[in-house]
């Protein structure tokens, strides 16, 4: 059988660029039947070159079975990458959840091609951008309520509602899957750009570049990407574009706002001069002030370390650490709470073995000792956050 015969059925463009025939092959993340197409489609020994629809890092965690095994808590906790590891997480259970349900591992079509390809020695491109600068130039291009409703919509990686294969294969008509994408922060135009629509245009310059960098250009690339890119992509192979400059650009993570920056130390500059007026006023008035920031400060960061699970200690380190944390800009409450929550319930090995599976449901983010020093982080900061502000209303009234 030969590649058009394959083809006849499936979503799919071909694109020449440089006298290199590319087949983008649109398929559904979690499909037997996409993944069968692709192991056949590499099999008719059409193709010189494969392309996939992943990154480095996630090329790692598909292939590597240690993934969860290898995590090292503590550096994310050092480096501030909880969020992105809890999105990952909350990602990966709600694909998880599909399989289990459809019998098909996610990602299987990238996994087949990815041996396909190892099998006929052939060239293997991994052309998807980062995912950490995806999150984070999609999480900076949202506004406030958009990031809300981003976080909100994650509850339903949790839904226990089955979804049919005939649904899964609609989602190989590529104009839902974008929708899918596209409502899942009601429609918000800045998140279908930086997920969908970037790496539409990184993909389609990382191809251009594969092909020109090819000490041995190959004459047929199969391309391999999710349904919902196979417009956007195509479009975007088909025009001129400068490979070097379109990679660098969406490879830059866009700056804070200048205001974004500052607030933190405006804050505290506040709040410290609200100390100083308040004891040049009165000394009582400055120590009530004083006692007012380390009550709320401390049991609002305690509740929410309380609210994940934490360990008495970690309740208490978290009440400790909160009054001065908030008023550094550059250490969190919730950091220093994470990282004793590590030391005091070290997750062991089957922990982590069992990080997937416990991730799949809501409770077992409060089970599994790694999701919940996630949790400890993320909900002893908004704990801390929300004392900021509160207290510093509190201080506010009290100084008129």
């Amino acid at each position: 059988m030969n590649a058009e015969t394959i083809l006849s059925d499936q979503p799919h463009q071909w694109v020449t660029h440089n006298d290199v025939s590319m087949c983008l092959l649109g398929t559904a993340h979690v499909s037997q039947k996409s993944a069968d197409v692709v192991r056949d489609l590499i099999d008719t020994d059409e193709f010189d070159a494969v392309a996939i629809e992943l990154d480095e890092i996630r090329y790692q965690a598909l292939t590597d079975k240690n993934k969860y095994r290898n995590m090292d808590l503590v550096s994310i906790i050092k480096n501030k990458q909880t969020g992105l590891i809890a999105t990952n997480l909350a990602m990966s259970a709600y694909q998880k959840r599909l399989a289990d349900q459809l019998g098909v591992e996610p990602g299987a079509e990238m996994k087949q091609a990815i041996v396909s390809a190892q099998e006929k020695d052939l060239p293997l491109w991994k052309i998807d951008r980062s995912v950490g600068i995806t999150m984070k130039r999609t999480w900076r291009s949202l506004s406030f309520l958009e990031k809300v409703n981003l976080i909100f919509g994650f509850g339903g990686f949790f839904e226990s509602e089955e979804v049919s294969k005939e649904e899964i294969e609609n989602l190989k008509t590529g104009d839902i899957l974008e929708s899918t994408f596209k409502e899942f922060s009601e429609n918000s135009e800045n998140l279908y750009h930086s997920l969908i629509d970037e790496r539409d245009q990184f993909m389609a310059a990382r191809l251009q570049e594969a092909v020109q960098n090819s000490q041995e250009a190959p004459k047929k690339v199969l391309v391999v990407i999710g349904a919902g890119h196979l417009s956007g992509t195509t479009k975007y192979l088909s025009e001129p574009i400068n490979t070097a400059q379109s990679i660098k650009e969406l490879n830059t993570l866009p700056p804070k706002a200048l205001w974004v920056k500052a607030l933190p130390w405006l804050i505290t500059l506040i709040i410290l001069t609200g100390f100083a007026w308040g004891f040049s006023k009165n000394p009582d008035i400055g120590w009530d002030m004083i006692k007012t920031w380390v009550i709320y400060n401390g049991l609002m960061s305690a509740v929410g370390a309380l609210i994940a699970g934490g360990h008495i200690l970690t309740i208490l380190a978290a009440m400790v650490a909160a009054p001065f944390t908030s008023l550094n800009p550059t250490i969190a409450a919730g950091m220093v709470a994470a990282l004793v929550e590590t030391m005091v319930r070290k997750p062991k090995v089957h922990d982590f073995e069992a990080l997937q599976q416990d991730a799949t449901h809501a409770k077992g983010w409060w089970k599994n000792p790694v999701t919940r020093v996630l949790l400890v982080f993320v909900l002893t900061n908004v704990g801390s956050s929300l004392a900021t502000w509160v207290s510093g209303f509190k201080i506010f009234n009290q100084l008129i």
